[in-house]
Parts: structure tokens; sequence; C-alpha cells
């Protein structure tokens, strides 16, 4: 089972940051769909017999090295995301990731999909609208939630939100990169609005159905281990 806590402890983090305002919007796929996008060394995960996408918009706060004697850089994100096992180990596999700081692009160097565009993220009343446009105005997305009351996270929460470390890939080889922080604070969570283009661009068909939605207002204490290159060996031809 997804460890409801983080499973292993980063030393030496590489950057470290605040995740703020994050939505949690996941559809049920055909495991088939998504293992298609996958690298070889990779498998699909799944839960009662589907893959799951997510589209996960947030405010990273605080972002810096250790030691930095500065507050740190603030701005939006959205990933889109799926999950996997990388020798019998879970992970996230990112589809893409929206971001408007041009400085997190560096991380493609180790395969991470950064796209830079312009994001916006506004709490108003009682709801979070969230939006974004990659350069050159496609693709996009708006989505705007209504977060809930509290919850206990049900074994398919903690599924679908706990996980701790990525996979990319980049000129053959597969990079892990762990990340260590306290437990999501869940809540349920409505949504009022939802236009986007994410899925389909990333090859996927347009999601069917109603999403499972959640709402956290953050982790305080994120720390983000140095990518490191991982030796498996294909998991399907």
């Amino acid at each position: 089972m997804v460890a409801y806590g983080a499973e292993q402890r980063v030393r030496v983090p590489a950057l470290r940051a605040r995740w703020r305002t994050q939505a949690f919007v996941h559809w049920p796929y055909p495991p088939e769909a998504v293992q298609a996008l996958l690298p070889e060394e990779l498998v699909v995960d799944e839960y009662d017999g589907a893959a799951w996408v997510g589209l996960t918009p947030f405010e990273m706060a605080g972002v810096r090295p250790p030691g930095a004697p500065v507050a740190g850089l603030t701005f939006a994100v959205t990933n889109l995301r799926t999950y996997v096992r990388g020798d019998g180990r879970d992970g996230l596999w990112f589809l893409s990731i929206e971001v408007g700081c041009p400085l997190m692009l560096a991380a493609r160097a180790v395969g991470a999909p950064y796209h830079p565009g312009r994001l916006s993220l506004r709490a108003s009343g009682d709801t979070v609208s969230y939006a974004g446009s990659r350069r050159g105005g496609r693709p996009s997305y708006r989505l705007v939630v209504r977060p809930g009351d509290p919850v206990q996270p049900t074994e398919r929460d903690v599924w679908l939100t706990s996980r701790w470390r990525s996979y990319t890939r980049r000129f053959g080889t597969l990079w892990e990169t762990p990340v260590e922080h306290e437990p999501w604070p869940l809540a349920g969570a409505t949504v009022d609005v939802l236009e986007e283009t994410l899925t389909v661009a990333a090859g996927l068909p347009s999601p069917a159905g109603e999403p499972v939605v959640h709402f956290s207002e953050g982790v305080r204490h994120v720390r983000l281990g140095a990518s490191r290159p991982v030796r498996t060996r294909p998991r399907r031809s």
C-alpha cells in the first residue's frame, strides 16, 4: 500500500518549499491508455482496476536552496500526473508541468516536462480559482473548486495524494527525485467550473464522468532531494 507519511528522510535537500492551496482532481482511465505514455522501465499503478490521472494546481512558496538567506520564490504550478511503479516502488510520473517561474525550467535536464506559461490562483469567498495557459496559448485550463469539510483520509484518498518520489526520463536514463513532507491535511471539495485541454495535449482521451476531488490548505515543510539515476530493467516490450 501507498504510505500516508514520507517513506524516506531527505537529509540533504536540493530545495525547500511550502506547497499551498492545492486541489486534487482525479479521473480513472483504462490502464492501457496510460501505459502507452510511460517509459519502458515503469508500469502503471492501478486502484480498483483503473489507472488514475490527476490535475493538481497549487502554489509553491518559499522555494529556495537550503541555507539560502532569502525568503525564497513564490509562484503557481499545475501538474498533470499519473501513478506508476518502478521495480515495485510507487511514485509519480508527470505528463506535464505548467509553471509560472522560468527558473524551474532547469529541471528539464533530468526530463521533467516543465512548460512556461501564465498561471493564476485566487481565493474568493468560499471558492478557489485556478487558471493557466501554456506559452503560445494552448493547452490551457480553468478550474474553480469549493472546498468542504476536513476528511479522515480513506485508503483511496491516501493512494491518490500521498507519493514520495517522482520519476523522469532523459537521454535513455530514468531519474528518481525523492520528497519529504508532513501528511496532506485533506478536505472534500466540489467543482464549480472545469475546463481543460491538458489531458488531450498529453495524448489521453478527454476525461469521462465526474472526477474525484480533494482540497488541501497545504504542507509547510517540503524537502526535495537531488535527482539520481535509477538502474532498472525494462518492464514491458
